[in-house]
């Protein structure tokens, strides 16, 4: 039996020819989206992150704003900074780019973005709702993991979906987005004994553990997603 491989790239070409018309609609309504990112410090991994965000953004005709700042940018700075974001009615959408440099605690970042413009769902607020099934932002990896099952139309209710991995940015929230959709929800992490007994009973495995080749042909069974 081959394997069917869904294509990341090219679904995301198709929902972006989607949100282009999203967009466009917004416009001739006199909405203008415009998403602004702060980034602080030059890491490597966060600034190509970031420049990916504002080329998908100006191909769907959002508005991107990048706003780079120093290393040694104080707390205070950040978060007077987010308030006058917050308070900007042509701003619909804030995204701190993550990590912070240590002098910074993200957590208090995090709960000062305004829910309404949390886009990457992180927000205690838009977590509380994503828990109890209604309608927010999402963190964007669980949610695209979620779009791609459905896109690829694999049924989710009742199957069993094993996560490895519990990070409050993939492993935690991919695993409440799918028992939203009626799946059985297994987690898996590095303190579970005996891995591969719960991986070969997946109808659905999901790996967020940061760690390559964590898992081989004969941790999976049969048919597995």
């Amino acid at each position: 039996m081959s394997a069917e491989v869904i294509y990341g790239k090219q679904l995301a070409e198709e929902l972006r020819e989607e949100m282009k018309e999203e967009v466009k609609g917004l416009k001739e309504n006199g909405i203008y989206p415009k998403l602004v990112v702060v980034i602080i410090g030059e890491d490597p991994a966060s600034m190509s992150y970031v420049r990916g965000k504002q080329r998908a953004s100006e191909k769907v005709g959002l508005d991107s704003e990048l706003i780079e700042l120093p290393e040694t940018t104080s707390e205070q700075e950040l978060l007077e900074l987010i308030d006058r974001l917050n308070q900007d009615q042509t701003v619909h959408g804030i995204l701190v780019q993550l990590p912070l440099p240590d002098q910074i605690a993200d957590q208090k970042v995090i709960e000062a973005i305004d829910p309404s413009k949390d886009v990457d769902g992180f927000h205690p607020s838009n977590v509380g709702k994503m828990m109890t099934g209604q309608e927010t932002f999402y963190p964007c990896t669980p949610y695209g993991i979620l779009v791609m099952l459905k896109r690829a139309e694999i049924s989710l209710e009742g199957k069993h979906v094993v996560i490895i991995g519990r990070s409050n940015l993939v492993g935690k929230p991919v695993g409440q987005l799918l028992l939203n959709e009626n799946a059985t929800v297994t987690h898996c992490h590095s303190r579970t004994k005996n891995l591969q007994e719960h991986t070969r009973k997946a109808d659905i495995l999901i790996v967020a553990a940061g760690k390559p080749g964590l898992i081989s042909a004969e941790d999976i069974s049969e048919g597995v997603v």
